[in-house]
């Protein structure tokens, strides 16, 4: 019996791509605040980075923004409070829950990451061109959704059960 024949990529698969671009995007911003003097931040704290909003968040839902579990939410929260970039208040919602907020050295860190942020999108969009980056962000966010919606079609009971 012979083997199907496989398909193999004309190009370098796009999730490997967008992994690389997105590790690239995430030394480079520790290493910004490293350079800024912000020797304390790690590559584990861009989960919270990316996923704390000035008003503070849950812990559990900034793991499900990121994308990883709570223990390993809790566990680099517990690290970044240590350091003094973040802080735990009572849930005025909930006696039993926390929310997470920056301390005002990490809104220091966090501002100082966003600028850098805005700084490097300017830089893209002189490499590239305005029009030109315009549609690679639409083309991502669209993926996205497409992605999300492929997601939640295996999450449906019709589908057979749940991904992950």
């Amino acid at each position: 019996m012979s083997r199907p024949q496989r398909r193999i990529p004309k190009h370098k698969p796009l999730i490997a791509l967008l992994d690389r671009a997105n590790r690239m995007f995430q030394a480079e911003m520790v290493r910004k605040a490293h350079a800024d003097g912000h020797t304390e931040v790690k590559m584990a704290h861009n989960s919270v980075f990316g996923t704390l909003h000035g008003e503070g968040a849950r812990a559990a839902d900034m793991a499900a923004r990121a994308g990883i579990t709570r223990q390993s939410m809790g566990e680099v929260i517990r690290e970044m409070v240590a350091l003094d970039l973040l802080e735990m208040k009572a849930d005025p919602n909930d006696r039993r829950a926390k929310i997470v907020t920056y301390t005002e050295h990490g809104l220091e860190v966090a501002w100082d990451g966003f600028e850098y942020l805005a700084d490097l999108e300017e830089l893209f969009e002189q490499e590239f061109g305005e029009q030109e980056y315009a549609i690679v962000r639409d083309v991502l966010e669209r993926l996205i959704v497409l992605l999300d919606k492929l997601s939640s079609d295996q999450d449906s009971p019709s589908a057979g059960g749940s991904v992950g």
